[in-house]
C-alpha cells in the first residue's frame, strides 16, 4: 500500500509519522508531500530517506491512501483529485468535517459507520474528541441533555507560528504574533474568528460536532480559551443528564471506556494536566463530582494531548479501523 503523509513537515503531520513507527502501521511506500519550498528536502524515516514531493508529484505518484494536515485550502482542492484516483483520504482540516455527504469519525464512537464507499473522511476538532471520548459513554447509560465545556487550549492547536510567538515573548525576543495579544503570562477568550452570534468559529465547531457524532438532540453551549501552554488541551465540562446517576457508577463507566483513563484522587492531588498527558494517546478525566446547584447533572475535568488524540492519532485510528475492515 502507498501511504501519503500531506503536510509532512508540519507540527501534526510529524506526529503522523512518529504515530505510524511507533504503531508499526504497515506500507509498501511512504509519499512525503509539503510545501513548494520543502519540496526536495530530505527526510529520514525508519533509517530510510525520503524526498518530500510536491502535491502534483503525489498525484503521479498514485497513493492508495492519504493522510492530510495540510489546511483546508490544500485539502478542498487536492483530496477530490485524489479520490478520482480511487485513493482513500483522512482529512484533519475543518473544510469537510459539517459535510453531508462525510463521515465525521472518532473511532472508539462511530467507526461502524465506515463504508467502502467512503473515500475522504474528516477528522474531528481536537477539543471535540477530547469532549466526546470523555462524555459519550455517560450519554449512552444515562442520556445527555445539555452540556456547558470551556476549554483551555495550548498553543500548538494554533501551529508552529504560536508556538514561537510564546517562546519569543517569554524569551523577550522580537518575533511575529500569531495572536492579536500577547500570550506569555496571558490567556485570551478567543479562538478562531467571530461569527455574528458572539461566538468563535472554534466554539462552533464543537457544537456542530458533538451534534453530527453523536446526539443532534443534546444542548450544548461553548467557551473556549487560548492558555500559555504548549502543548496539551483541558476541559471543564457540566453535564445535564436525563436521569440520576451515582457518581462512582459514572467512574466505573469511565474506567471501563476505551481510549479514556480516570485520573482522580484529590487526597493526593490527582488530575489531569497538560503535563501528565503528553505524548499520551488517551484522554484523561479527573475531578468527577457531582452539581449540586443542579439536579441530575455533574462536573468533570478533561484533558488530553492536542496533537496526539487531537490530531495524529485519530488520524491513524481511522486509517487502520478502514484497513482492519478491508475498506481500503
Amino acid at each position: 500500500m502507498k501511504l501519503a503523509i500531506v503536510g509532512a513537515t508540519g507540527m501534526v503531520g510529524c506526529e503522523i509519522l512518529a504515530v505510524l513507527q511507533e504503531r508499526n502501521f504497515v506500507y509498501s511506500e511512504l509519499i512525503l508531500v509539503a510545501s513548494k519550498k520543502s519540496v526536495g528536502i530530505k527526510k529520514s524515516i525508519n533509517n530510510k530517506t525520503v524526498l518530500i514531493s510536491s502535491l502534483e508529484e503525489m498525484l503521479v505518484l498514485k497513493p492508495d491512501l492519504a493522510l492530510f494536515s495540510a489546511g483546508s485550502e490544500v485539502s478542498k482542492k487536492w483530496a477530490p483529485k485524489l479520490a478520482e484516483q480511487g485513493c482513500k483520504v483522512i482529512d484533519n482540516s475543518s473544510y469537510w468535517r459539517m459535510c453531508s455527504k462525510h463521515k465525521l469519525i472518532i473511532p472508539e464512537i462511530n467507526g461502524n459507520q465506515l463504508k467502502q464507499e467512503d473515500m475522504i473522511v474528516a477528522n474531528p476538532n481536537c477539543s471535540t474528541i477530547q469532549l466526546l471520548l470523555a462524555i459519550a459513554p455517560i450519554h449512552y447509560k444515562y442520556k445527555i441533555k445539555r452540556i456547558v465545556v470551556s476549554t483551555y487550549q495550548a498553543v500548538t492547536g494554533t501551529g508552529k507560528k504560536a508556538l514561537d510567538q510564546l517562546n519569543n515573548e517569554e524569551q523577550e525576543v522580537a518575533g511575529a504574533r500569531a495572536y492579536p495579544h500577547p500570550i506569555y503570562r496571558n490567556i485570551l477568550p478567543h479562538i478562531d474568528d467571530f461569527e455574528e452570534n458572539r461566538y468563535t468559529k472554534e466554539e462552533m465547531k464543537i457544537v456542530n460536532e458533538t451534534h453530527k457524532i453523536l446526539d443532534k438532540d443534546i444542548l450544548i453551549t461553548a467557551t473556549t480559551v487560548r492558555v500559555p501552554v504548549e502543548r496539551g488541551h483541558c476541559e471543564s465540562v457540566n453535564l445535564r443528564l436525563s436521569e440520576d446517576f451515582e457518581t462512582k457508577e459514572i467512574v466505573n463507566i469511565l474506567n471501563n471506556s476505551e481510549g479514556v483513563v480516570v485520573f482522580d484522587n484529590i487526597e493526593k492531588n490527582e488530575y489531569p494536566m497538560p503535563i501528565n498527558v503528553s505524548g499520551s494517546d488517551d484522554v484523561y478525566v479527573g475531578r468527577i463530582r457531582r452539581d449540586f446547584s443542579e439536579e441530575k447533572s455533574l462536573n468533570m475535568w478533561v484533558a488530553a494531548d492536542n496533537l496526539r488524540k487531537g490530531a495524529a492519532t485519530n488520524t491513524v485510528q481511522i486509517a487502520e479501523y478502514m484497513i482492519n475492515n478491508k475498506l481500503i
